[in-house]
């Protein structure tokens, strides 16, 4: 098979041309599209069909006559020699034969014994020596296996294996509704499902044409306020920011260890500096949504003192259970939903509190300490390891993940996961069949809930304890020689909210006359925040032609009262809104930039149907298919913060480094299946992942900073209640 190729010339764009017009400097650039996308062939329009029939109606048996006969000709016996690995298939069936998770339950990742199923199914995906076996076991599992379970373990099979380049997976926001849409979103669904087939009304065309039923879908914070911070729903339960967190998530499972595939696994190195940047960036945006809301600084909490801030999900499962919701001052060390049930050892979720106590001392005793002992299989430990060098964020976030690659997880322990067992207020299961995971027990739930970010919070300040031990940055560090940013210009930076389409078909159950046809059509209807296209330049001068590496940052000025922050409190608030490789001239340089370059950040996820017809009319020859990159990006819509009418004061910064070629990983321009987060040697958030001696260390000639406003232009906004 043909694989696509792509020709890397510089990062993220797209096709545009625009005028640049800021303080009378003006100039016309046409973006060219930087990547060559190679057009699909048979072979892979056919393999790619079939992956996405395979995610249709999960929440039902598949009506696909080929998955329906390939699941029932399937056989372990016939195929075990077509798995790398036979004992996987030993060890699954064993599991299966002692009983898998029905179909209709619930499935989270963070139940040791749902977690065990899923990494032996996965294992069946993953090692799977061809594209055939790994189809045939997929249809077998659709068709025999828990919904939720499947999806899972298939998603991340895909997001790792190399065969499987190319094959965008269908936002999740519409294969899994019920995770993103309230309770009453989905009731109307059903209810005009049941309308239909009564046949009393029919659909009318709305105002873009679209043929099917429209819900008007709000956020929970709209109608309903258990506590104050759930007023900023409109940030925490956007469909894009929650998809991003679970794509994430599909390509560092932190259960999947880097060496499972020597050859396969490089995208995997450096992964606890990427888990703290990933924390680092989550908490730096929503900082910024606070500020704009009036809302300041992330409220920090004890595991001894009442949580105040309670939360009300207002979701339900597909099976009809309702979320867990957790009332506020919730008293974490008498968690009362243990109360009265009965202790088992196995299951160790009523003593979450003690484990993330002790935990989370460990921890800060290891970064103090300086040291950390790695643990062999047979229990005895290897001389300590020096964490206090550039290297120590790597096992410092393996820790604090308790991931595979994790240097002594015994010891240290699943904080994470007992955490938001905790927080989450979930009821203790009955069984490991009979649970009800929190909307923190989902990674396409995580970023509702206001706690989420109070323990990310305490997690990141873990990482800021032993950021403090490390040398600080001083104008060494920071100086390029002769190399100086003379001037930077931004288009005005303005927000607004518009409207956002998602399918809701799979919300409701269908006949298999009904999705064959596609004829019962459904969507919401969201408001989501968006900018308006910007373009900046940033003017350097040059001694000679070099090699350069360019960072932009934004971040907050004042805080919420309207005071400076000293750049040593406020560098972790800065979220990096561009990052390029760029070469200089001698001379003067204008580097110009459009906002569909910046690096790290995509528009939304192409439609399930959409991409579906795409690759059915490609097949007939009426149309052809771009391979498109599969990258994990943050939504383009949040590329900025929001602001406020009368513009929130931020504050930009560009700084040109010499370029130094990365040691880990892939190539940056190999981006169509693995997520990328650095194209050079420096940290991970450099220059702001560590402290500095002198704010001015910072206005080396090489950097600049940049006053803005950010403004919502609320006569663009439609209709906006928010």
């Amino acid at each position: 098979m043909k694989w696509c190729v792509l020709v890397f010339v510089g990062l993220f764009a797209a096709a545009w041309g625009s005028t640049l017009n800021v303080k009378g400097f003006q100039f016309k650039q046409e973006f060219k599209d930087e990547f060559e996308y190679e057009i699909a062939d048979a072979e892979f329009l056919k393999k790619y069909r079939l992956i996405l029939q395979l995610f249709n109606y999960i929440n039902q048996p598949s009506f696909h006559k080929e998955i329906i006969e390939t699941a029932k000709e399937f056989s372990f016996e016939k195929l075990a020699l077509y798995f790398e690995e036979p004992e996987d298939v030993e060890n699954f069936l064993s599991l299966y034969k002692r009983g898998s998770l029905p179909k209709g339950k619930i499935f989270s990742v963070f139940y040791p014994e749902q977690l065990k199923e899923a990494k032996a199914l996965f294992r069946l995906f993953y090692y799977a020596k061809d594209f055939e076996t790994l189809y045939k076991t997929a249809c077998w599992a659709r068709q025999n296996l828990n919904e939720g379970l499947f999806l899972y373990s298939f998603s991340v099979a895909l997001a790792q294996r190399e065969d499987c380049r190319g094959f965008s997976l269908p936002p999740i926001y519409e294969i899994y509704p019920h995770y993103f849409f309230s309770t009453e979103v989905i009731q109307k669904a059903n209810y005009l499902k049941q309308k239909h087939d009564s046949k009393d009304v029919k659909y009318e065309k709305d105002f873009d044409g679209y043929e099917g039923y429209t819900i008007n879908a709000n956020y929970s914070g709209f109608y309903l306020n258990v506590n104050p911070e759930q007023y900023l729903s409109h940030y925490t339960e956007d469909i894009g920011l929650n998809a991003h967190n679970y794509y994430h998530h599909l390509y560092y499972p932190f259960w999947f260890k880097s060496l499972l595939r020597e050859k396969k696994c490089d995208t995997h190195h450096r992964r606890g500096e990427v888990f703290y940047f990933h924390v680092w960036q989550m908490l730096a945006r929503y900082y910024s949504a606070r500020l704009d809301s009036k809302f300041g600084a992330i409220q920090e909490f004890d595991w001894d003192v009442p949580l105040k801030t309670g939360y009300s999900p207002s979701l339900r499962y597909p099976n009809g259970l309702e979320f867990p919701t957790r009332p506020n001052f919730a008293n974490l060390k008498d968690y009362f939903f243990n109360y009265g049930q009965r202790q088992c050892p196995t299951r160790k979720y009523q003593y979450s509190y003690t484990y993330v106590k002790d935990y989370f001392r460990r921890l800060r005793d290891v970064i103090d300490k300086g040291t950390v002992h790695i643990s062999m299989n047979d229990g005895n430990s290897k001389l300590p390891v020096d964490i206090l060098d550039e290297e120590g964020i790597q096992v410092v976030g393996n820790l604090i993940e308790a991931n595979a690659d994790s240097p002594n997880l015994r010891f240290f322990g699943p904080v994470l996961s007992y955490a938001r067992h905790l927080l989450g207020y979930s009821y203790q299961p009955k069984d490991k069949y009979n649970i009800a995971p929190s909307a923190l027990e989902h990674f396409e739930t995580s970023m509702r809930d206001p706690a989420f970010y109070q323990l990310y919070k305490k997690i990141f300040n873990l990482f800021e304890r032993y950021k403090q031990y490390l040398p600080y940055y001083d104008k060494k560090h920071l100086y390029y020689h002769g190399v100086a940013v003379k001037k930077v210009e931004f288009d005005p930076l303005k927000s607004y909210y518009d409207y956002y389409f998602s399918d809701l078909s799979n919300a409701v159950y269908v006949t298999p006359e009904e999705a064959e046809k596609y004829s019962f059509r459904l969507r919401a209807k969201q408001y989501r925040l968006n900018h308006k296209p910007f373009n900046y330049a940033v003017h350097v001068e040059a001694e000679t032609a070099c090699k350069a590496s360019v960072r932009v940052y934004i971040g907050p000025k004042y805080d919420e009262f309207g005071r400076h922050i000293d750049i040593n409190d406020n560098r972790i608030n800065f979220v990096q809104l561009d990052y390029f490789k760029y070469d200089l001239k001698a001379g003067e340089n204008v580097i110009k930039r459009n906002y569909k370059q910046l690096f790290g950040y995509c528009d939304d996820s192409t439609s399930y149907r959409e991409l579906y017809e795409q690759v059915l009319l490609a097949e007939s020859g009426k149309g052809i298919y771009k391979i498109k990159p599969n990258y994990i990006c943050w939504p383009r819509r949040y590329a900025i913060p929001r602001g406020s009418r009368e513009g929130t004061p931020y504050q930009i910064y560009v700084i040109v480094s010499p370029y130094k070629p990365s040691k880990f990983g892939r190539p940056y321009k190999d981006v169509y299946q693995y997520p990328i987060f650095r194209m050079d040697d420096y940290p991970l958030g450099f220059p702001f992942d560590r402290p500095v001696y002198d704010e001015d260390y910072l206005n080396v000639p090489n950097a600049y900073f940049y006053d803005t406003k950010i403004y919502i232009d609320e006569s663009l906004n439609k209709h906006h209640t928010y």
